[in-house]
């Protein structure tokens, strides 16, 4: 389950997506995924139908969402590339 602005931001830079991309294919503005990100590591915060088709959308091109005591995410088994990233690992470089 997405759960912090950090998780989404992480599985952005996992499948190296931009906030305009995502916010084109969960039909949200991208100031929707902006303002979902900037809750950093706190709960995601709005409309629940906006963070579910976010979530959606991510897990449509791949991204699993990991919420085992600690938001994280990684590539689903059989999605392309491989590899996972935790909230701690997303920095500036990694982020569009």
């Amino acid at each position: 389950m997405l759960t912090t602005g950090y998780q989404l931001a992480a599985a952005r830079a996992l499948i190296g997506m931009d906030q305009a991309t995502l916010a084109t294919l969960a039909n949200v503005s991208a100031d929707t995924i902006q303002s979902l990100e900037a809750s950093k590591d706190e709960a995601i915060g709005g409309p629940v139908q906006c963070v579910k088709a976010v979530q959606a959308a991510l897990e449509k091109e791949g991204v699993e969402f990991l919420n085992h005591g600690q938001p994280g995410v990684r590539l689903k088994n059989g999605a392309e590339g491989s590899g996972s990233i935790t909230v701690e690992e997303l920095t500036s470089e990694n982020d569009e």
